[in-house]
């Protein structure tokens, strides 16, 4: 059996007003949210451009929360140091782009940061099995990276579920975390597949941020 595992609620700032950002990332820190997630976006990898290294660094000198970077670009290892640098403290890369995954796995832990993998969601689950023990945080993307507000992705939950297997039988030890169309209706169908940490973007900043956290977390322990 599965032990129980904290949830920890992650707002995504691409769905935050940028024009009273460090405002927003206060709101969600007082609110009671675990960590601030980032998407930066290259244009290439994904279809669309977000920011860089300056704006984590901002982040990271206005908020005491753990910033989470998701890395959707192409050879993240040539920057993710920057990252790091800039307050960057766990960094997620896509296999889809990282053909020495293993190898940049490893030096994201050497930087002092924890390693994620995310997912696209046409990518199996089955792809980081030969790197499982080497990454802290497995981000489970159900829905198709670039834009906010899209539809979540119901058939994802096998992979979150196929993760919690390996998790559960001892295999390795990592955080699973979902990325897109999270709410309050589908975190506790997230949740009770094993993931541990909720991105959401939309959920949280469409309205008072306050009352959204609070009912996302609500949700998910039900």
């Amino acid at each position: 059996m599965s032990k129980t595992r904290p949830i920890h609620i992650a707002p995504s700032i691409l769905a935050a007003d940028f024009m009273h950002l460090a405002d927003q990332v206060k709101q969600c820190e007082q609110a009671g949210a675990d960590v601030i997630h980032c998407d930066v976006m290259d244009g290439h990898f994904v279809p669309n451009l977000t920011f860089g290294p300056p704006l984590i660094a901002q982040l990271h000198a206005a908020t005491s929360l753990d910033l989470d970077v998701h890395l959707m670009i192409e050879a993240p290892e040539r920057s993710m140091e920057a990252y790091r640098a800039a307050g960057a403290s766990t960094i997620s890369v896509h296999p889809e782009v990282s053909p020495h995954l293993h190898r940049t796995l490893a030096r994201i832990r050497e930087i002092g940061a924890r390693a994620g993998v995310a997912l696209n969601p046409s990518t199996p689950v089955e792809c980081v099995e030969p790197v499982l023990g080497c990454f802290d945080l497995l981000l489970i993307m159900t829905v198709n990276p670039g834009f906010g507000g899209q539809r979540f992705i119901e058939g994802m939950i096998p992979k979150i579920r196929r993760a919690a297997e390996w998790r559960n039988s001892g295999r390795a030890e990592f955080f699973i975390a979902v990325d897109g169309g999270i709410d309050a209706s589908t975190a506790p169908r997230v949740v009770q597949a094993g993931a541990d940490w909720l991105v959401a973007g939309t959920a949280v900043f469409r309205g008072d941020v306050a009352a959204n956290i609070r009912a996302l977390r609500q949700a998910a322990a039900c």
